[in-house]
């Protein structure tokens, strides 16, 4: 095989596989190593083909040096790794690459792969990351609006060597499909609960961001047994004030997120970059290819309107009363970690010492220089807050 063709490699390893992940999927994906060293492969139906030179409109581009990219084909590295290290960068569909990379499995040992699956919840056909030893306690990781399971990347190798660790993507978001239902946080609370108990043989500990920790928090408020523990970074918790709009907002069909909005790149990566203290520590090629999968997950109509649905009822959670957020959370059963960032703009830290009123025994930490992800602008400090919470159950 020549050391310089990448088209032996990729037939030798997708000749005569099939995934029902990609049953329903038609995409052409262009494998690069810059120059005239393009490799097209094509899904379709489930199965996938691969032919030398490039697409004129790959779905998905895989950019890499050949040696990182026979690596990958040939299963001795793992994409996500690579393209966490800064070695590959992926523009385009970003699911389809992530379902791709479980077609090229590696060494059956290494645990800490990161594996696609697909699973009933709830009746949502959902979408999600596996990695970690079959037999070890579950955490769950659940990503934040607009954003998909890929947020949760820098989580997934560190916790996997020692925890089964699990990334669905929310309704209507990455490759999970989108319902007509109202995106309320009981309705998500209620699919996270089914996830678990298809996914889990046990309680798990769920890891939330954004949107991701409240719909973690529904969950563990109506079906605590379900719950191990709770990891809540820079959670979407209940507006206390700032609610004049909400008879407003109450009467927003989510309808009209079905007409066709197209939304500045610029202006969609402005948005990006702010929800970081320093959007400078975050790699160019991630926040590309996090733009990109923003960009595509909000061009079909469902997924507006699912992620329409859940951003109103962010705005519209009640705060108080019988079924109010701050009046429930005391009844919180779970042990908790709530993580802020000290200049997050969508979550103000100083949510914090209501939580601490709500749940005194709940452990709260502020992070400096952080803002609304802090698994990604500050991973190792974030991995050691999870790994002590884990260690300490």
């Amino acid at each position: 095989m020549p050391d310089t063709d990448l088209l032996p490699l990729l037939r030798e390893r997708l000749t005569g596989v099939y995934s029902p992940l990609l049953a329903d999927t038609q995409a052409t994906l262009l494998f690069t190593a810059g120059g005239v060293a393009n490799w097209t492969v094509d899904i379709s139906d489930g199965r996938a083909s691969a032919r030398g030179g490039g697409p004129a409109n790959p779905t998905t581009t895989v950019r890499a040096p050949l040696d990182v990219l026979r690596a990958v084909v040939s299963g001795e590295r793992s994409g996500v790794r690579a393209f966490l290290d800064g070695a590959l960068t992926v523009r385009g569909n970003l699911a389809i690459a992530l379902q791709l990379d479980g077609l090229f499995p590696g060494d059956p040992s290494d645990v800490t792969r990161t594996m696609t699956r697909s699973v009933g919840a709830g009746g949502i056909r959902t979408f999600y990351l596996e990695a970690g030893p079959a037999d070890a306690p579950p955490v769950v990781l659940v990503h934040g609006l607009s954003a998909t399971n890929a947020s949760m990347l820098p989580l997934i190798p560190a916790l996997s060597r020692d925890y089964r660790v699990l990334a669905p993507d929310l309704p209507g978001h990455g490759g999970t499909e989108a319902t007509g239902a109202s995106h309320a946080a009981r309705y998500l609370g209620d699919w996270l609960a089914a996830f678990v108990r298809e996914t889990c043989d046990r309680p798990a500990v769920l890891v939330g961001n954004s949107l991701g920790g409240r719909t973690s928090l529904e969950t563990a408020l109506n079906d605590p047994a379900l719950v191990r523990g709770l990891v809540l970074l820079c959670p979407a918790v209940a507006f206390r004030r700032l609610r004049q709009l909400v008879p407003f907002v109450r009467v927003l069909p989510d309808e009209l997120a079905a007409l066709p909005v197209r939304i500045p790149r610029a202006l969609a990566m402005r948005g990006l970059r702010g929800l970081f203290a320093d959007p400078t520590r975050i790699p160019e090629a991630w926040l590309a290819a996090a733009m990109d999968e923003f960009i595509r997950v909000l061009s079909v109509r469902a997924n507006r309107l699912a992620i329409f649905s859940a951003l109103r009822n962010i705005y519209l959670d009640e705060p108080f009363g019988e079924s109010g957020f701050w009046s429930r959370l005391p009844a919180l059963e779970p042990p908790a970690l709530f993580v802020w960032g000290a200049q997050d703009v969508l979550v103000p830290a100083g949510f914090s010492r209501f939580v601490t009123d709500a749940v005194p025994a709940s452990e709260t930490v502020v992070l400096d220089a952080c803002g609304h992800v802090p698994q990604f602008e500050h991973t190792e400090r974030t991995v050691g807050l999870i790994r002590d919470f884990l260690a300490a159950l």
